[in-house]
Formats: structure tokens, sequence, C-alpha cells
């Protein structure tokens, strides 16, 4: 593979993961001409469309979502070679407990591990990946991943941005009770209920209105689940509508799988944080972690 061709792959994930050439752009620091010229010289070059470009977002093609697919390890490890001999790369070592959400662990970390295990041959990453609330201190967990508001006090925490959200349903689902393209549509349909593993309370259906504040809606729910992955499932059965991390379904989108609605009132982008105790260390073994985890959400966070 080429340089110039390895960095038109580079430039079109951008695009790709941030659903904009502008903000694909910004984050590669090139004129938001030369990336839409890259990306268009690619689409020739390869002979298919890459990408479904209207005047609101920007997203794959099938064909576009199958090359993602095959490139994101390509260039995950072309990314990795220079850092797997780097002399503090070997100098990091040892044993690294963290909590992760099951749908990051799946969708994001587990994929990226074996690069990382490259990178950092002399470490043992334990991997709990799951929706509860762990205790830190107790269970000896060094770092835990939360994805929404966080109350520990009694902990330090690292905020590593904001995920773009979606609202989405099955075909089937969009089927039987038809497309809300209103607010007001909303009093006709059903969501699946998500309760906090925390608290137990049922979040309502949120949105932000043209000033920009969080509003909630009481939408009835038929089920009610306490997990992300359960959550998602319920969306595929036709069981209501939800709201979830863009991250988390682009490809479900892509093949038409779910479908986008109500696109102009999305949930506020939901806060990702690390969070570790005060009276541990902060280790070169924590700092590499979620520096590289921080490398993997940024596609998908707010700029």
């Amino acid at each position: 593979m080429s340089t110039d061709r390895l960095e038109q792959y580079r430039i079109f994930m951008q695009v790709a993961d941030r659903g904009s050439f502008t903000r694909a752009a910004d984050a590669l620091g090139l004129p938001r001409a030369t990336v839409s010229t890259v990306v268009r010289r690619l689409e020739t070059q390869l002979g298919t469309r890459l990408l479904h470009r209207t005047t609101r977002q920007v997203s794959l093609t099938p064909d576009g979502e199958q090359l993602l697919e095959r490139l994101r390890p390509l260039l995950l490890d072309a990314d990795g070679i220079e850092c797997m001999f780097a002399p503090q790369a070997h100098q990091v070592a040892g044993r690294l407990q963290v909590e992760v959400p099951s749908r990051i662990a799946r969708k994001l970390v587990v994929p990226a591990l074996p690069m990382w295990l490259k990178r950092y041959p002399h470490m043992q990453l334990v991997l709990g990946s799951s929706d509860r609330s762990a205790n830190l201190v107790q269970e000896g967990i060094d770092c835990v991943i939360r994805i929404g508001a966080v109350a520990d006090s009694s902990l330090v925490a690292r905020p590593l941005g904001a995920l773009r959200m979606v609202n989405c349903a099955s075909p089937a689902y969009l089927h039987a009770h038809g497309i809300p393209v209103a607010l007001d549509d909303l009093s006709l349909h059903r969501t699946v209920g998500y309760a906090s593993p925390s608290s137990g309370r049922v979040l309502p259906w949120e949105y932000l209105d043209a000033s920009g504040a969080v509003c909630g809606l009481d939408v009835p729910s038929a089920v009610v689940v306490n997990n992300a992955e359960t959550y998602l499932a319920c969306c595929r059965a036709g069981l209501g509508l939800i709201q979830v991390p863009r991250y988390d379904v682009q490809e479900l989108l892509a093949r038409g799988e779910l479908v986008e609605v109500l696109p102009d009132w999305l949930p506020q982008p939901v806060n990702v944080t690390a969070l570790y105790p005060h009276r541990r260390q902060y280790s070169s073994r924590l700092a590499v972690f979620i520096e590289w985890l921080q490398g993997l959400l940024n596609p998908h966070v707010v700029a």
C-alpha cells in the first residue's frame, strides 16, 4: 500500500467517523477543500461511491461501510508500528485492572486490543465490562470508565469527551407504528425504557430545544432494561425507540438494520469520564491506558 493511498484512507476514515468534511478537516489540520478532493479522488480510483453527501450530514454508502470495516484495523496497526519500538513502550509493565461499559468494551476496546498488546508487551490488562457501578477501592480497580453524570466526589475525574447521540428504531417497529417526524408524534409511540444501573431511575426521552436547553418527555415503555446490550437488542426486536451513542449503531444504520428518526431533536451528547482513586499514584500504566482510550474515543466525541 503506497504512502499516498494510506493517507487517503486515513482521511476517508476521519470523514466517515466524524460524519463531516469540516470536522475531519479540523481534526487533521487540513483545508476542507483538500479533504473533499482527497475523498473524491479515492472514490474515482476505487470506482465506487463511498459517502452520501447532503447539506446536513455525510454518511457511508454500503461500499463505504465495507471499506471502513476493512480499513480500521489496518490503520490502527499502521499507527502503532512506531510505538511498538519506542523504548518507553517496553518500560511500561505490570497489571492494570479497569472497568469499561459493555458496549465501549465490545465496540471500541476489544477490536483494538491486539495493537495494545503489541505496543505494551509487558502489561496485563484485566478488563471488566458491565454497566454496573463498581467500587474502585474495595474491588482493587485502577480505573473505571463511566458514561453520563458522575457523582463520585472522592475520585479523580478526567473527562474524555461527549459522545454524539442518535434516536433510532428498527424497520419493523416503524412499519408497525409509523415514523415520528415531530415531538408531538411521540404520544403515539413507545420507547425501550432504560433504568440507571446505579439508581434504578428510568431515564426520560431527552432532546435539546432551540435554545440548547435539555428537555425531557415521558414516553410509555412496554419494557424497561438496565443493560446496554439488552437495550439495543430490544430495539432491534422492534420493541420501541431508543436513544444511543451514534458510534454504537453506525454500522447498523449504514446497513439499514436500524433507522434514524427525529434528527432535529437529538439528546444532549453524553459525557465519558475516567475515574480513579486519589490515594493511588497516577501510574504510567494508567496514563498510557487513558491516553490510548482517548484516541479510540476521539472520532466519536463532539469536537
